[in-house]
C-alpha cells in the first residue's frame, strides 16, 4: 500500500467540504441519474456475491447501493484523503463498515498494490487524470468481469467547458486540472486488454460505458 498525497492536486480539490456536500446531496436525493444508469447496468450483468474495486469512489454511494443489492465486498482507492470521514459515516448509517475497505493509492502508478476484483468502476474519474493509458490499463488488468465508467463528451462545448474551468482552476494557483480525454481512445484502451463494449449512454455533460471480460479471452 502506498500513503501517497495526489501531485495533481486532487488532494486540495476534494477537501473536507466537497465530501461534506456530496454526503448531504447523497442523503437528501441518493444517486445521481448518471450513477444510477451504472449501477442498473451492473445489476443486469448480476452483482450478487461480486467484489467491486471503485477508483475515485468519494463518499462511496455507489458502492453503498451495490452492497444493498447483493455485493460481497467494495474496495475504494482514492488520492485525497478528506473523503474519509464523510464515507464511513455513512457506512455506518447502513450498517456495512465491515464490507468496505478505503485506501490511498494510484492504481496507475502501483497496480500491484491492489487486488483485482469482479467490477471495476470510474465515476467522474477518468477526466481527473491527466493519462488515461496506464490508469485503463491498470483496470483492464484489475477487472476479472465488467468495467463501467463516465467521462465527458468531447465536443465543442465540453471542450469550451473543460477550457474555462481549467482557466479558473489557473486563477486559483489550483495544481488540478480537468480533461476531456478522446473517447475512442479510452474504449480502444480497454478492449485491446480484452473488454467489450455492451452498455453506452450519451448525455451533454456525461458518457457511460459499460464493458464486460470477453469469453475467448
Amino acid at each position: 500500500m502506498t500513503d501517497c498525497c495526489n501531485p495533481r492536486g486532487c488532494d486540495s480539490f476534494f477537501g473536507d467540504r466537497f465530501a461534506g456536500r456530496a454526503a448531504k446531496r447523497y442523503r437528501k436525493r441518493g444517486l445521481d441519474k448518471n450513477a444510477l444508469r451504472m449501477v442498473t447496468f451492473l445489476e443486469q450483468r448480476g452483482i450478487r456475491d461480486a467484489t467491486v474495486l471503485e477508483i475515485g469512489g468519494g463518499i462511496g454511494e455507489i458502492q453503498i447501493e451495490l452492497l444493498t443489492h447483493g455485493a460481497s465486498h467494495t474496495v475504494n482507492l482514492e488520492l485525497s484523503p478528506h473523503y474519509d470521514d464523510d464515507a464511513r459515516t455513512l457506512l455506518r448509517e447502513h450498517g456495512l463498515e465491515d464490507r468496505v475497505e478505503r485506501r490511498l493509492c494510484d492504481i496507475a502508478v502501483n497496480p500491484d498494490d491492489v487486488q483485482p476484483a469482479d467490477v471495476v468502476i470510474l465515476h467522474r474519474v477518468v477526466c481527473c487524470y491527466p493519462d488515461y493509458a496506464p490508469l485503463l490499463t491498470a483496470v483492464a488488468a484489475h477487472a476479472r468481469r465488467l468495467v463501467v465508467f463516465s467521462y465527458p463528451p468531447r465536443n465543442v462545448l465540453a471542450r469550451l467547458a473543460v477550457g474555462f474551468a481549467n482557466f479558473r482552476l489557473k486563477l486559483r494557483r489550483s495544481e488540478f486540472r480537468v480533461f476531456a480525454h478522446p473517447p475512442e481512445a479510452l474504449l480502444t484502451t480497454l478492449e485491446q486488454h480484452g473488454l467489450r463494449p455492451t452498455y453506452s449512454h450519451h448525455g451533454l455533460a456525461w458518457n457511460i460505458a459499460g464493458l464486460e471480460r470477453a469469453t475467448d479471452t
